[in-house]
């Protein structure tokens, strides 16, 4: 069969653009044939573009198809553990169609979420990163940078739901601001256009004693001026920085200041094993059932050749929550 799949043309090493991205016709053929339905996408996928990528996983070549988490729909199966039908995951990527083992293809339930993209959000991370590296519990107060992101609309439910005491987070724009305390259940929230620092010190006179930080740069800066003593930083991301050279990308943070208040700086990997992912359905579904929790989310539907663009819009803020594209 012929599948149209993204190439990544050339790793990229200042702005993303186009260019980067090519389309292309492939044949494919395995033990299980699957149409493409959903594709999950995330501003960490900018990191696996580059030649000097500093996740721990490889990342991604020029005239390579690119490989990110897909959710499909089993059109042929030689496998007695799929059937034709079947909703499956896999990280196939951006194509139409994907074709392999059985093996490389995990069996979902249809009707476990109220739509597919469920499946595609980035809740490992935001509960590894609260539950088990910053162990948020009662009486926290939380602060989350980029709080209308992917990661971190779902960080700060996270940590309500953990029993933090008080929730902030930082967004860039009003209207983000007014998401985040009206929809998300945020206790507080403020631009970070604004002064962060005296931002903090209004919404916690009392310090902050946990910061989970997917940003980087300024905001992480306000945060350890106002962190308590002891406080944990849960440090995911930077995207305040995701341009330039790795240096730039990620700045060494300021490790005497932090030592100087006993803060506690705890960078983490969104590169998660089965046991964290398993753990963070277990809880999501629960929350989901009790009402305390929000899916931020936007599916974006469109061609595999718009994949790129809108990709590109992610990294531009023009969505919120987690953001998928369905395959039309």
């Amino acid at each position: 069969m012929i599948a149209r799949e993204i190439q990544l043309t050339s790793q990229i090493a200042g702005v993303p653009g186009r260019d980067h991205f090519t389309v292309v016709q492939t044949e494919i053929d395995g033990e299980v044939l699957v149409r493409t339905d959903d594709l999950g996408l995330a501003a960490t996928y900018l990191e696996l573009m580059r030649a000097d990528c500093h996740l721990p996983i490889p990342a991604w070549q020029p005239g390579r198809r690119i490989g990110v988490m897909a959710l499909g729909t089993v059109l042929r199966s030689d496998s007695r553990d799929l059937r034709e039908g079947d909703l499956v995951q896999s990280m196939t990527g951006w194509a139409t169609h994907s074709a392999g083992p059985a093996t490389s293809y995990i069996k979902l339930d249809r009707d476990a979420y109220p739509d597919p993209s469920y499946h595609l959000g980035q809740g490992p991370t935001a509960y590894y990163g609260m539950a088990e590296v910053a162990k948020v519990g009662r009486g926290d107060v939380v602060f989350v940078s980029g709080a209308a992101g992917g990661v971190g609309s779902l960080a700060g439910q996270i940590a309500r739901n953990l029993g933090a005491s008080k929730v902030i987070g930082s967004a860039g724009s009003q209207a983000k601001v007014d998401y985040l305390v009206q929809e998300l259940g945020l206790d507080a929230a403020f631009d970070y256009h604004q002064d962060p620092v005296a931002a903090l010190k209004e919404l916690a006179p009392e310090g902050i004693t946990v910061f989970f930080d997917t940003v980087g740069g300024p905001l992480y800066e306000a945060a350890l001026e106002v962190a308590a003593p002891g406080a944990r930083f849960a440090l995911c991301g930077s995207l305040s920085t995701q341009l330039g050279a790795a240096a730039q990308r990620f700045p060494e943070p300021d490790q005497a200041v932090a030592a100087a208040k006993e803060v506690e700086l705890l960078p983490f990997s969104c590169h998660h094993t089965p046991d964290q992912i398993a753990a963070w359905h277990t809880h999501f579904r629960a929350w989901l059932d009790q009402d305390s929790f929000v899916f931020p989310h936007t599916v974006v539907e469109a061609g595999i050749d718009a994949v790129p663009d809108t990709f590109l819009s992610l990294l531009h803020g023009a969505y919120r929550g987690n953001v998928s594209v369905r395959l039309t």
